[in-house]
């Protein structure tokens, strides 16, 4: 289950908390095949250049796309 924003890190760094591998297959496909999440506070969808805050949480996937091409670059936890 994932912790909700802002808890405290986990004792394995490495561990995909936010379950980022699962979504893997996004890489390379357009934005639009990004699937609506249940829980969305755990989530974030930006382009590669957009500004975004630097917080960071262990549970919390972030999906970056290119903004000209719409496609998906790259997804990991943060």
């Amino acid at each position: 289950m994932n912790q909700p924003v802002g808890t405290l890190n986990p004792q394995n760094p490495t561990a995909d908390l936010c379950r980022a591998g699962e979504l893997q297959w996004l890489v390379g496909k357009p934005k639009t095949d990004i699937p609506v999440p249940v829980e969305v506070v755990n989530r974030r969808v930006t382009c590669t250049t957009c500004p975004v805050t630097e917080d960071y949480s262990p549970y919390r996937v972030n999906i970056f796309f290119n903004d000209q091409t719409q496609i998906v670059e790259q997804v990991r936890c943060g």
